[in-house]
């Protein structure tokens, strides 16, 4: 289904729309941001524990994918448990357009002294998460020093532990019960919450994940897509567009015709970037291969903007503020 064809749908009234916020935060929590949050814990656990055996090889890598394809599922959910602590720059330091985290791993590496659990929530963030592991494991300009997997494999998993706890121990509460705590004073601002987590995650996938490697059209920038050391660029983008669809779908369970519209639309879009088959992103120096990723990118930016149009004015909330602006 062409995405500008999909029919507008107006305002539903003020009691319909009190109704659909209650049933949009359960449908969320319980078809998304906790089995979300969930996985990633036990991913992450399963690879603090396989990189506690193995320095390497096959079983690290599958653990390591596993993982990280739990952590893009639900990183648009840049808020409460996520971004407590500074949870989720600790597990996804990217962008790095000063090339902070090759520094900071070399720095780790060169020092004789080697870092203990206890200490590493302490050192910088650039040296944290699935990014600074990808260094670890793909990068041939960086040495790969087995304690220094180890320790960062079990920070991943201590700091996605404490995430999942704090979801299912008291913020899935306060969300439910929203207006009668001081956490979200009303459902309209937990579905808000919900909302721009959506909105925010699409503008990302577009202006980010595509938007970096693509450039200009002198001087496209194949270096800068995400994860391109190992060869997850593309899953990426498949992976964070599987679970906005997952949150579309649940924020618009209590509406049949728009939920069915809008999981076509998502169809459509992760139907395109299936038939991709560039696992980087390199062909945006190719002018053919450039056509089609900005024709992807439209297209997301698209389905953005059908969601401020037809989502938000059904659930009587708009896009609020971008925890992504200035990053």
């Amino acid at each position: 289904m062409r995405l500008a064809t999909l029919t507008l749908i107006a305002a539903l009234p003020s009691a319909a729309v009190a109704q659909d916020h209650q049933a949009a935060i359960d449908a969320a929590l319980d078809m998304h941001v906790l089995p979300g949050v969930t996985a990633l814990a036990e991913t992450s656990e399963t690879l603090a524990s396989v990189a506690a055996e193995t320095c390497g090889g096959h079983d690290l890598t599958a653990a390591y994918n596993a993982a990280f394809d739990a952590w893009v599922h639900v990183s648009h959910l840049r808020f409460g448990p996520f971004e407590a602590d500074n949870r989720a720059f600790a597990l996804a330091f990217w962008p790095d357009s000063r090339g902070a985290t090759p520094r900071a791993l070399t720095q780790l590496i060169d020092d004789t002294d080697p870092v203990i659990d206890a200490e590493y929530a302490s050192v910088s963030v650039a040296a944290r998460g699935f990014y600074a592991m990808e260094f670890l494991l793909f990068d041939d300009d960086i040495s790969t020093r087995c304690d220094l997997v180890r320790v960062m494999a079990r920070d991943i998993a201590t700091t996605t532990a404490a995430i999942r706890d704090d979801w299912t121990g008291t913020h899935a509460e306060l969300m439910r019960t929203a207006g009668e705590n001081d956490r979200y004073q009303s459902e309209a601002e937990a579905v808000r919450a919900l909302f721009n987590a959506l909105t925010t995650g699409l503008e990302f996938n577009a202006d980010v994940r595509l938007g970096r490697p693509l450039g200009t059209f002198d001087r496209p920038r194949p270096n800068r897509a995400e994860a391109r050391r190992s060869e997850r660029s593309l899953r990426n983008l498949a992976v964070s567009m599987e679970g906005l669809a997952e949150l579309s779908a649940a924020l618009t369970s209590a509406m049949p015709d728009l939920h069915d519209d809008m999981i076509a639309a998502f169809d459509a879009v992760i139907a395109g970037l299936e038939q991709l088959d560039d696992p980087t992103l390199a062909s945006v120096a190719d002018p053919q291969g450039r056509l089609r990723i900005e024709a992807l990118q439209q297209r997301i930016s698209e389905l953005r903007q059908l969601i401020l149009t037809e989502i938000g004015p059904s659930l009587g909330v708009s896009a609020g503020f971008n925890s992504l602006d200035g990053d």
